[in-house]
């Protein structure tokens, strides 16, 4: 069985190796040339999938990267797993479109193709399907099978994965729906059907909404507190030891990454679309995240305004660039908008972040991802530096904003003359909790 998988990101990668592994002769199809040349030569870019399963799937031929659009011809099943960003508050198909155009040229009676990238509920059925068929002259359902599963990859995670997290699919019929789950089952431990292809779209939406509603809650829960003079954080730990009814959430610097800073509004956009009202709960959540790192530049120049000491002028080395711990994924990190901040209002900022690096975007053109181009990622005026007890000593103010187990923290505590703590990680005289 050939397989093409459209897309070699965070969710694409894994998706191709995997395959590759169990059996499949795997086409990973990108856009990108440099980086197809580094999956050519062994080297990956996703922190997930380390180099030494890349090595005997090149060496086998079971798995070729590739830029050729030719490569992809004689495909039994394709996996479009391409980025779906917003673009000024409206979704961003044109990758999915893409896809779809050049698959739809290759496309053979009897085979599968499924949709994984985040979208609106109806993208599979209204938007993919047509141009499919207008590509191949083909019916979907009846000439071939076509799905949607969604992704729920967690990059970082050293528990959940690929393989062991249940595989939510679909498909347009009853056929579609066996020949996506055939091909899951040999990938991962579970699989879970739904009835039809909106259903799962809705499941990714639900997934992120709920996580993205939740963070907001604790968040603007966080700011509330400081101002009366309570510890949300003690809150938050008596309130988790109950053991029904209740979910830890904790608060932050904002969000980040594609899931939930995009995801939600694709299900805002699409209510306001077909049903002309307004998705509140997402909008307002929106609202509460999105301001979260001018509250933390906030409560950082009043900390320096208390030590007689203003923000321009300042150093400031904010600790941790990416939007998660122990990943470099910087997608729509809330540091790059502090560090914007910090330096209109004149701050000299430093930063350091061991998994964020020079290399290869992973989320297609002009999406800074992990180990992403240094020229595109969104930290112009920031000088990158590394965590050392100099650096630690010379800052005016520290802000940790990604808790990496890599950093020092001892050293933070004894060094740093103030420190913005935005994950809890810290304790001291010197550090200060959001």
């Amino acid at each position: 069985m050939r397989v093409v998988i459209a897309g070699q990101g965070y969710v694409g990668l894994p998706l191709a190796v995997r395959a590759a592994e169990v059996g499949y002769q795997v086409v990973g199809y990108d856009v990108d040339p440099r980086r197809v040349e580094r999956l050519a030569r062994g080297e990956s870019y996703v922190e997930d999938i380390p180099a030494e399963r890349l090595a005997p799937l090149l060496a086998a031929g079971a798995y070729r990267p590739t830029t050729d659009p030719a490569a992809v011809a004689g495909f039994d099943i394709a996996v479009i797993t391409v980025p779906t960003p917003l673009r000024d508050g409206v979704p961003d198909l044109s990758y999915i479109e893409a896809s779809a155009t050049l698959l739809g040229e290759h496309l053979r009676p009897g085979a599968t193709v499924v949709l994984e990238s985040t979208t609106y509920p109806g993208t599979t059925e209204e938007l993919l399907a047509p141009l499919l068929e207008k590509g191949s002259g083909l019916s979907a359902g009846r000439d071939f099978h076509l799905g949607y599963s969604p992704e729920r990859i967690d990059p970082g995670n050293p528990q959940w994965h690929l393989e062991n997290t249940p595989k939510v699919v679909s498909g347009l019929d009853a056929a579609s729906l066996r020949a996506v789950d055939g091909f899951y089952r040999r990938l991962v431990e579970r699989t879970v059907p739904v009835s039809s292809c909106k259903e799962a779209e809705l499941t990714k939406l639900l997934e992120n909404t709920f996580r993205h509603v939740n963070i907001a809650l604790v968040n603007e829960l966080a700011m509330f507190a400081h101002d009366l003079g309570i510890d949300v954080w003690e809150a938050i730990d008596a309130a988790s030891t109950k053991p029904f009814g209740y979910l830890r959430f904790t608060p932050g610097p904002g969000v980040g990454g594609h899931c939930l800073p995009i995801d939600p509004s694709y299900l805002s956009w699409r209510v306001e679309r077909a049903l002309g009202q307004s998705f509140r709960f997402v909008e307002l959540a929106n609202d509460v995240n999105s301001h979260m790192p001018d509250y933390v530049v906030r409560r950082l120049a009043e900390a320096l305004n208390e030590r007689r000491q203003p923000v321009k002028g300042s150093r400031v080395l904010l600790l941790g660039l990416a939007y998660k711990k122990n990943t470099g994924d910087a997608r729509e990190t809330p540091a790059a908008r502090i560090a914007e901040l910090l330096g209109r209002m004149g701050a000299e900022v430093r930063a350091a972040d061991p998994h964020v690096v020079t290399g290869v975007h992973v989320d297609g053109p002009g999406v800074p991802g992990p180990r992403g181009s240094a020229e595109n990622a969104p930290f112009a005026g920031v000088v990158r530096v590394e965590a050392t007890v100099e650096e630690l000593a010379a800052a005016d103010a520290v802000v940790l904003l990604a808790d990496h187990d890599e950093f020092d923290y001892p050293a933070v505590t004894e060094h740093a003359r103030y420190v913005l703590d935005c994950r809890r990680r810290l304790s001291g005289a010197t550090v200060e909790v959001l």
